[in-house]
């Protein structure tokens, strides 16, 4: 269990001084992503039923929700954060579908209450470390195989942030891993089936990070070998085309968190490619949506499995839209843009939207995988016979189309400006602030202070470090 003990080793000794530059704004920026997402996320399908279900089953108060402001268990608290987060589906993500910050900071700061505090050096220590050990436990598209990642792989992260601001040991961390593993699972049909599953796994990874660190921390025991053993992550997930060492291969040198992506559009990651091609053709050639006879778009097949099958309204039209290659791009067609509020279910009703959309094609085109993952080939045919083509390889926001600071911030701020309950404009500038100062803040808990909307909530947790430091947080 060598290979097990050195990723446990560096998420409890990491400092924040051992973060290089680029992985620490790469950090800042999940932080950044995860928490908009959540606030506007937090009024969105089956947040309500969650939120009211988590405050029936009741609990010991040891942690706060983001928004609300509700004292709940610590995993109930990441759960209806994590959750939240995802809601929008507009959080970061990496290649090919891991989506690691929407669980990795509702777990941390889960646990930072539940410790009841935690310097600021110490919390980005812990996401960083999540991030990297989340990053590093990411699988290729053939080894998930509709699995979802963010349910197999984002656990490590998760576990690993909590497990590190609650200053668990090396031998403690490697068994909260440990267990963390039994809990890997979720299906991309969630996805398909346009499920709120899609956001719920989300909340689940979140909860298992508190819990499996929690457990751990009590001296309960996962199998050491989670990772290289006979029946561990690379025989099982790896599929035995894993090999164990790479996992830590380069750690604390080769920073991999660095090829997130974070979103220029709020859906699918396999669809930002395709709505920033269809926005350049159409601003481009003066497309109008009246004069469009067909589109065809060819996608990789991974791609074309999760976003490329017959659009159609269900029980949850967000998600629905969310991941279909036909409605992003009769959305950018129609409307020349791709906004928060173009997934509302009143939006995406709209009949020359779903007119278009049927007559959008989609192709799953094998050869494409050579070019990466968000490639991408659009074709508008009008109703003279002219066609306007186009081919794009890496999609925007991704390693190499990197978003600049402005269009982070832009994101965030689309975030506020969406959100059901907003927040005071006075917390929104005390959360950037924090978040630009959060290596030198006391108590990281101060961002979860700028992020519940009612400033007269979130006092309520019943473990003493808490009631101590109630005064702190108004």
């Amino acid at each position: 269990m060598d290979i097990e003990l050195e990723l446990a080793g560096f998420v409890s000794g990491l400092t924040a001084p051992d973060i290089p530059p680029e992985a620490l704004r790469t950090t800042r920026l999940i932080v950044l992503a995860a928490a908009g997402t959540a606030v506007a996320g937090s009024g969105e399908d089956g947040i309500a039923g969650l939120r009211q279900l988590l405050l029936e089953r009741g609990g010991a108060r040891q942690a706060r929700s983001f928004v609300f402001g509700d004292a709940l268990p610590a995993s109930a608290a990441a759960q209806l954060n994590g959750t939240m987060c995802r809601a929008l589906d507009y959080c970061d993500a990496m290649a090919p579908g891991l989506h690691i910050g929407s669980s990795l900071i509702p777990a941390a700061f889960a646990a930072a209450d539940l410790r009841g505090g935690c310097r600021g050096g110490d919390f980005v220590a812990a996401l960083a470390a999540g991030a990297e050990i989340g990053s590093r436990f990411n699988l290729t598209e053939a080894q998930y195989d509709g699995f979802d990642p963010t349910g197999v792989a984002a656990v490590f992260a998760a576990t690993a942030a909590a497990s590190r601001v609650l200053e668990l040991t090396p031998t403690q961390t490697l068994h909260a891993l440990a267990l963390a593993f039994n809990r890997c699972g979720g299906s991309f049909q969630s996805n398909i089936d346009g499920s709120l599953a899609v956001r719920l796994i989300q909340g689940w990874v979140a909860e298992t990070g508190v819990s499996c660190a929690q457990m751990a921390q009590r001296g309960l025991t996962g199998p050491v070998n989670f990772l290289s053993g006979i029946y561990g992550y690379a025989h099982l997930y790896g599929r035995g085309r894993l090999e164990p060492r790479s996992v830590v291969a380069g750690l604390g040198h080769d920073w991999r968190l660095t090829g997130m992506m974070f979103k220029k559009y709020p859906s699918c990651g396999l669809t930002q490619g395709l709505t920033e091609l269809t926005l350049n053709l159409v601003e481009q050639a003066k497309v109008s949506d009246s004069e469009v006879r067909s589109v065809t778009v060819r996608l990789p097949s991974y791609a074309w499995k999760l976003v490329g099958h017959p659009f159609k309204v269900g029980d949850n039209p967000r998600v629905d839209a969310q991941f279909s290659a036909q409605y992003c791009v009769a959305n950018a067609i129609v409307r020349r843009s791709s906004k928060l509020t173009h997934f509302r279910v009143s939006e995406i009703s709209d009949r020359a939207v779903r007119a278009l959309a049927e007559r959008v094609v989609t192709v799953s085109d094998p050869a494409m995988e050579a070019r990466g993952h968000t490639a991408v080939d659009v074709s508008i045919t009008m109703a003279g016979g002219q066609v306007h083509e186009a081919r794009l390889d890496i999609a925007p926001g991704f390693p190499g189309n990197d978003l600049s600071d402005a269009q982070q911030m832009a994101r965030f701020h689309d975030c506020m400006a969406y959100a059901a309950t907003p927040l005071p404009g006075t917390a929104v500038t005390a959360f950037l602030d924090g978040v630009a100062a959060l290596p030198e803040l006391d108590d990281a808990r101060a961002l979860i202070d700028a992020l519940i909307a009612d400033r007269s909530r979130g006092t309520g947790c019943d473990d003493a470090p808490q009631r101590q430091r109630e005064a702190t947080w108004n």
